[in-house]
């Protein structure tokens, strides 16, 4: 065994040790080809629905919580 790996082991045996944890997520990536696209056209697809005012708000919102 490498010293990276036993590095890496002995840092999740101490995150382990505090309750914590590991969670992968798999997010898009923005810089990929036909993201922009993408987003715009799911944007179009939720403009003047009932949800979407409730939604921006409560997104707005939670971006001046500090």
């Amino acid at each position: 065994m490498n010293a990276p790996t036993d590095k890496f082991r002995a840092y999740r045996a101490r995150k382990r040790a505090q309750g914590l944890r590991e969670v992968r997520l798999r997010v898009p990536d923005v810089h990929a080809p036909g993201f922009k696209k993408e987003a715009a056209r799911q944007a179009n697809l939720l403009r003047d629905t009932p949800g979407e005012r409730d939604a921006l708000d409560f997104a707005e919102a939670s971006h001046s919580i500090r």
